[in-house]
């Protein structure tokens, strides 16, 4: 059924002509308004159902009676009334009660059919009972809404909105109120009185209708989309760290993560490759004198038939009724007992009761080392066994001279022409290997520099450490192994230390019984004679005695040295082949 023929709206849509609700949400009627249709009374008519009320409610029209803002229910009630008012000075009464306006009538006519409770609308009204916010003039929302459309909060009025809709008629109704307080005013609502929206954008008091506002473009929503998670994914990061911060310092929940996985292998040639195969060769001795008031320390390696190469300074103490006690590295120990040594080059060999299984090191060729070739020393320095320090050679034919403190014998002074070296050689690392990046002995570590002496011991290593050369330890070993003692090389020439000048002077005269030159040693065979200098041994220059010395005994017997010399101002070449001081005789290594 229709409530009156309404014309096409201005924007060409035609009304409802029905009375059915549509199918929207129920919402509960905002504050009253005044009847938008203008249409004059009339008698009862039902609503249909509704909650929080009967199933229907009716509103009578006696007498020119109007109902109060044109609508029915406060929110929260039950019922509805016919929202197209009454006549001036009418009354209106609802069904049920909980239906009605407080104050229900309208005492003074305004120009609005159904005005407010104190008898007129707010603005005087409008000619055509439109609402004050620029509705249609026969109740069609303004600003482009469909016909009948209420706003966007519950209740009625312009603008279309699924919050409540209205029938084709001029007047419309919402879905009936539920029980409790009205609904909060939708988002941005303001002015319109309780419950109430705001007139939808382009609303004109006029009644015409207006065109929408440009939108925004979706690159500024874009933008404004990422400046906003951008903002919030800091403000997190920032609430988290307040959240969890500790003033402590303390954490709970920290953690380093797992340890990485890894192999303990390393390339042959490394450092910890050499040593891996070297330190189980390598042994550290502990020697006493016999009676318990000396003791000394020292290290030493393996070499084949089980012997132990090792300095004389570290095993003399027990020369004379000593102990020798071997620990290696696999951390047993044993007692041993010296084969030999030989002062003169400070080099020994010791014999352990047991070996447990101890691979031999292997003997490498020093005559084959240059300066800067890396080299590793090994050892037991100060008593720490197994210490492995790695460096260069620094130098070749170092003269090095040793033992004179404590020789009882001119011959028991140690001249040395060492391989100098800057890895890192203590107390303790004497007799131990210096080895090359095969893993091959190329010195037999012997001496330190130091700067001065501490109080209560040596000073420590200053990068200065000295190393007998391989060839002369394995010439010195095997003659210990094999005789007991040691060939000492010579050319049979006496020298004199009070020469300052170039090279290495021979004596001009026989001093303590013997003779400059002897006439039947190999400087002597070769033509040398006394006051002669000796500028060069094999084309290395000479600056001091001790420094031909060092060379000569570092030579095998049998050898050929070449000698350049020169008297009476003239230099001349001469080739020597150098000579045992004496010849031992073979005997049977002790078992």
């Amino acid at each position: 059924m229709t409530d009156e023929t309404r014309p096409p709206s201005e924007d060409g849509r035609t009304p409802s002509d029905t009375t059915e609700r549509l199918d929207r949400p129920d919402f509960r009627p905002a504050e009253s308004w005044g009847d938008p249709s203008g249409r004059p009374p009339t008698d009862t008519v039902v609503f249909g159902e509704q909650s929080g009320g009967p199933t229907s409610s009716t509103a009578t029209s006696t007498g020119g009676s109007s109902l109060t803002d044109g609508y029915g229910p406060q929110p929260g009630t039950g019922g509805y009334a016919r929202p197209d008012g009454g006549a001036p000075n009418g009354t209106a009464t609802f069904m049920p009660p909980p239906g009605t306006h407080p104050t229900g009538t309208h005492p003074t006519a305004g120009p609005t059919p159904g005005g407010q409770p104190t008898g007129t609308h707010p603005t005087g009204g409008q000619p055509t009972g439109t609402h004050p916010a620029g509705g249609h003039p026969n109740g069609y929302a303004n600003g482009g809404g469909a016909p009948g459309y209420g706003p966007a909060a519950p209740g009625y009025g312009p603008g279309a909105s699924t919050s409540g809709h209205s029938t084709s008629g001029p007047g419309g109704f919402g879905s009936p109120g539920g029980p409790g307080s009205p609904p909060p005013p939708p988002f941005q609502a303001s002015g319109m009185g309780p419950g109430w929206a705001p007139p939808p954008s382009g609303a004109h008091p006029g009644g015409t209708a207006t065109a929408p506002r440009p939108g925004t473009s979706l690159g500024v929503v874009v933008v404004i989309a990422v400046v906003a998670a951008m903002l919030a994914a800091t403000l997190g990061s920032v609430g988290t760290y307040l959240l969890t911060r500790n003033d402590s310092g303390n954490n709970p929940s920290y953690s380093l993560g797992p340890v990485p996985s890894g192999s303990t292998a390393r390339p042959p040639d490394s450092v910890a490759g050499v040593a891996s195969r070297v330190l189980p060769s390598v042994v550290s001795l502990d020697v006493g004198n016999g009676t318990g008031t000396e003791a000394a320390s020292g290290s030493g390696f393996l070499i084949k038939g089980g012997y132990v190469v090792t300095n004389n300074h570290v095993v003399a103490m027990a020369a004379k009724g000593g102990e020798i006690r071997i620990n290696f590295n696999n951390r047993k120990s044993t007692s041993a007992r010296i084969i030999g040594r030989d002062a003169g080059s400070d080099l020994a060999v010791v014999k352990p009761d047991e070996t447990f299984g101890t691979p031999e090191i292997v003997l490498g060729n020093s005559d084959q080392v240059v300066v800067g070739d890396p080299v590793i020393a090994v050892g037991s320095p100060l008593g720490l066994s197994g210490t492995v320090t790695t460096g260069i050679v620094s130098s070749l034919n170092r003269p090095v001279v040793a033992g004179q403190e404590t020789a009882q014998r001119p011959e028991d002074v140690a001249y040395i022409s060492a391989i100098q070296t800057d890895a890192a050689i203590n107390p303790g690392n004497s007799g131990g290997p210096l080895v090359n990046v095969n893993g091959e002995v190329v010195g037999v570590n012997s001496a330190i520099a130091t700067l001065g002496r501490s109080l209560g011991g040596e000073s420590g290593n200053i990068g200065l450490g000295f190393a007998i050369p391989s060839n002369q330890a394995r010439r010195v070993a095997e003659d210990i192994i094999k005789y007991g003692k040691a060939k000492r090389p010579r050319i049979g020439i006496v020298l004199d230390n009070d020469y300052r000048g170039q090279g290495v002077k021979i004596a001009s005269a026989p001093q303590e019984g013997r003779q400059p030159v002897d006439a039947a040693g190999p400087a002597g065979k070769a033509g040398l004679k006394a006051g002669d200098v000796i500028l060069e041994i094999d084309g290395l220059r000479l600056e001091n005695g001790n420094e031909l010395i060092a060379l000569i005994r570092a030579k095998a017997p049998g050898s050929k040295v070449t000698v350049k010399y020169q008297r009476d101002g003239q230099e001349a070449t001469a080739t020597l082949t150098v000579m045992a001081e004496e010849e031992p005789v073979a005997t049977p290594s002790p078992s």
